[in-house]
């Protein structure tokens, strides 16, 4: 593994979030890429796994998931240390495990697999110890990827967007956090709730945000991440928007959130 332990802002184990939220174009994926990548700069040690096998967060780092022989399903289902697995990325202090489309065959192979639960939260323990934080980019759906990632995780990140139907389908998210805190991982909770492609000339937008703040209080962060042209291009470029478009508001929000994200921690 690269080294991931050099000028390590914390000691300890990582914070290990999830990234979930089971409808999908929310904003996961790119929340996953640029809060790493505003951590990153922050000096924190950050780890991103992509358990989506769509394979977005991979992408969005500019790392070829197309042609890899070792992806993240190689340590779910099968002998590979994580460690083999990780990559540095463009970032500093930042680095990732990728998925491939071979992923897409693991909901179905974990069904019959021993601890099908606990293998992500098994492999991530292996090298906890050489990071601050740990962002698990999940699947847009409840299925056995995304049970490992809530068993895996101490804190789930649920991106919310700022359009109609906002909150629909949460209650079943929340619904499987229960079952999961209650069976096989009772340290998990919401550690926040971040509201993406925010338009600040619509009404919608203002009455989504205050929908949700009625609903989840104080553990929706501050910063609202706007709806723009660069943030929205910087993953064609295999580029956080830190990098791709530094100077932009995308990039700003998501330094912001990463601030709100180390004070919370």
């Amino acid at each position: 593994m690269p080294d991931a332990t050099s000028g390590r802002a914390r000691s300890g184990p990582a914070k290990i979030l999830a990234v979930v939220n089971q409808k999908g174009g929310v904003g996961k994926s790119t929340t996953s890429v640029n809060l790493a990548a505003a951590l990153g700069e922050e000096g924190q040690k950050v780890l991103v796994v992509d358990l989506d096998p769509q394979g977005n967060a991979t992408s969005g780092f500019g790392l070829n998931k197309n042609q890899r022989e070792l992806c993240i399903y190689n340590a779910l289902l099968g002998d590979t240390p994580i460690a083999a697995i990780i990559e540095p990325v463009e970032v500093e202090h930042v680095f990732a495990v990728p998925a491939t489309i071979q992923l897409a065959g693991a909901e179905i192979e974990l069904v019959s697999a021993l601890s099908r639960e606990n293998r992500l939260k098994s492999i991530l323990d292996e090298v906890s110890a050489d990071f601050d934080f740990m962002i698990i980019d999940c699947p847009p759906s409840l299925g056995l990827l995304t049970i490992n990632a809530l068993t895996a995780a101490e804190g789930l990140l649920i991106p919310i967007q700022c359009e109609y139907y906002a909150l629909e389908g949460l209650s079943k998210l929340l619904d499987s956090v229960r079952l999961v805190k209650t069976h096989l991982n009772p340290e998990l909770e919401v550690f926040g709730v971040v509201m993406t492609m925010y338009d600040s000339r619509t009404r919608l937008a203002h009455q989504v945000v205050e929908e949700v703040q009625d609903f989840f209080g104080d553990r929706v962060f501050q910063t609202l991440v706007p709806r723009t042209v660069r943030l929205s291009e910087a993953p064609s470029h295999g580029q956080p928007v830190t990098i791709y478009d530094p100077l932009g508001k995308g990039a700003e929000a998501y330094r912001s959130l990463a601030k709100e994200v180390i004070d919370r921690v």
